[in-house]
């Protein structure tokens, strides 16, 4: 009886003695889909398109996993919630969306941002509560509408939904309380639907701070740098591997921003000669990283 009690009380000490970890992670070949607004699409300080977050994570997981696809077509900058749901839900993204297994989205910035009244000259920050109010609440609808679609289009994939950074580090300190505040109830909105609707939240915003102007260098532009979004793929491997991935610096591609009149002109030229590489991500490894070179909005 001693005996068998001892036993009982070893098997119950290991249980709580072992770590508990749940991990997001897919293993096996990955096909990853970006969903958003600019910062999924890799927007620069200066109006460009380059590598960003989705990229830099595509680039992680092809050295640890099989990437057999990857895309960012659907992210597209100026994309509120309402904007990325009709993506979603358009004949196109199903097709893109359906195989996928790593979905990441990046949407509700826009919806606050608009209704923010920026002075790079200045530094003030101004905003009206009940239009906020308003478009946060839009923000909570669209995206439980959103996940609860994607996981009906994508029903094995790993849905993570990408948070916010303090996107006004130049801003006088007087004015940042305020701003932070609807921030912080945005990205509040996000984890909680994220929790609801069963997928995984990534939280970028201590990853930045509010004087981050290492990783937002342009005053009159909200948008991060490499290293702001080297940040936010660190961020995202802190879910996705529990940080077993990490994008050191010396992994950043070469700066090769390009303008959209660009990227669609190479498309256009890509797609009269049958070049399938926009499809086909494993196809542009280059030097052990994944490089930004096909991207087509679907305009």
């Amino acid at each position: 009886m001693i005996k068998r009690r001892l036993t009982a009380i070893l098997v119950i000490c290991s249980v709580f003695l072992v770590p508990f970890q749940t991990s997001a992670q897919v293993f096996g070949p990955v096909s990853y889909v970006a969903l958003g607004d600019s910062i999924a699409a890799g927007q620069t300080p200066m109006s460009g398109i380059d590598t960003g977050y989705s990229d830099l994570i595509a680039q992680e997981i092809a050295r640890n996993q099989p990437l057999v696809f990857y895309s960012k077509d659907l992210s597209f900058p100026g994309f509120t919630t309402a904007d990325v749901l009709e993506r979603v839900q358009s004949k196109e993204a199903k097709q893109l969306i359906k195989n996928a297994n790593v979905i990441t989205i990046s949407a509700g910035a826009n919806d606050l941002l608009r209704l923010i009244q920026a002075n790079d000259k200045s530094g003030s920050l101004s905003f009206q509560q009940i239009p906020v109010d308003f478009s946060l609440n839009t923000v909570r609808k669209n995206m439980l509408t959103m996940l609860t679609d994607l996981k009906k289009i994508a029903p094995k994939a790993e849905i993570y939904v990408m948070g916010y950074y303090f996107a006004y580090p130049h801003a006088r300190e007087s004015q940042k309380f305020g701003t932070a505040k609807q921030l912080d109830r945005l990205n509040d909105i996000l984890a909680k639907v994220s929790k609801k609707a069963g997928v995984n939240f990534v939280s970028v915003d201590a990853a930045f701070g509010n004087n981050a102007i290492d990783k937002v260098p342009n005053a009159a532009d909200v948008h991060p740098n490499a290293e702001g979004y080297r940040a936010m793929a660190n961020s995202f491997f802190n879910v996705y591997s529990k940080g077993s991935m990490q994008v050191m610096k010396n992994e950043v591609p070469p700066a090769n921003p390009r303008s959209f009149e660009q990227i669609m002109q190479e498309q256009q030229d890509a797609n009269e000669v049958g070049d399938e590489s926009a499809v086909l991500p494993s196809s542009f490894l280059e030097e052990e990283y994944l490089a930004l070179s096909e991207m087509k909005p679907f305009i």
